[in-house]
């Protein structure tokens, strides 16, 4: 049996936010695997378990770009150590000029980005002396590039931690602003059904089986029951499925709205700062008291 260590216990916590006992007990039951565990916790506490597990802990900002005939965009992430930092503007600005550059001369990845030509050097060198001008690590993380088949239109939130952009077909630009809001207040994973992992979908079924099997229901019901949860989830998750953030009923879906207004969604793209990325927590206090011992000695 695999041996269930202090650290993992409270990883399982920091993810799921389920008690300290609960997550020695998934741990045990899923034999060490900690996605097992994870899932564990989400039958047997429902949404709770999966509250922490979006939370955003690295730094950075989201710079977007988008030309003037709405017909080109890009959007980019990139990543420093402090919120402090997060707000410079030198580091700002380099930040906007890499989506320029990513709208501009189309790189294929971070490194391609990396070796462009900007100012007396590269990216990569501007980057090496933006680092040592503050004095913290600053890392390109990722970007997109969209040439829209309608219109783009974008939204950056929250100083800048969450940008958008939204491909979309007919309708006028309040519209896409209005959707590309949306997208950054209920962050759906993709436009429909389509675009979902097939291993989210699994996962979805097989908790919401577990969870009526471990609530008594007849296991003739089990597979009715996990494709109600299933839908349910897509609505959750999708562009289409979602209600309106700004629906004045409450219940206009985004399909609905699209339908409404003769318009279509081509595709977005969202980015989220320091999403899946873990920070390092420093424990001010411990860190205090070794200085001191250190000093003593």
């Amino acid at each position: 049996m695999a041996e269930i260590t202090a650290a993992m216990v409270k990883e399982l916590r920091d993810k799921t936010d389920a008690p300290m006992m609960e997550c020695k007990k998934a741990l045990a039951e899923a034999g060490g695997d900690m996605a097992k565990a994870e899932e564990i916790l989400r039958v047997k506490l429902g949404s709770k378990a999966s509250k922490a597990a979006a939370r955003v802990t690295a730094e950075g900002i989201v710079a977007v770009d988008v030309d003037a005939a709405g017909k080109l965009g890009a959007i980019v992430e990139v990543n420093c150590e402090t919120d402090f930092v997060a707000k410079n503007d030198d580091f700002v600005g380099f930040a906007r000029t890499l989506a320029k550059l990513v709208a501009e001369r189309n790189p294929a990845d971070v490194a391609a980005l990396a070796a462009l030509p900007l100012g007396d050097g590269t990216v990569e060198t501007t980057r090496t002396a933006l680092i040592g001008k503050i004095g913290e690590n600053i890392t390109i993380r990722r970007f997109a590039r969209i040439s829209a088949e309608g219109r783009i239109a974008s939204y950056v939130h929250g100083g800048s931690k969450i940008g958008v952009l939204v491909d979309v077909t007919g309708g006028d630009p309040e519209l896409g602003k209005d959707l590309a809001m949306h997208i950054a207040a209920s962050k759906p994973k993709s436009v429909d059904a389509s675009g979902v992992a097939s291993e989210l979908i699994e996962t979805e079924r097989r908790i919401a089986i577990e969870k009526a099997r471990e609530a008594g229901k007849p296991e003739a019901m089990l597979e009715k029951i996990a494709e109600g949860s299933v839908q349910k989830f897509l609505k959750d998750v999708t562009l289409l499925g979602q209600v309106f953030v700004k629906a004045a009923d409450g219940k206009q879906t985004i399909e609905q709205l699209l339908r409404a207004k003769g318009a279509k969604v081509n595709g977005f793209v969202l980015y989220v700062v320091g999403e899946g990325i873990e920070k390092k927590q420093t424990d001010f206090a411990a860190e205090v008291a070794a200085q001191a011992a250190a000093a003593r000695a």
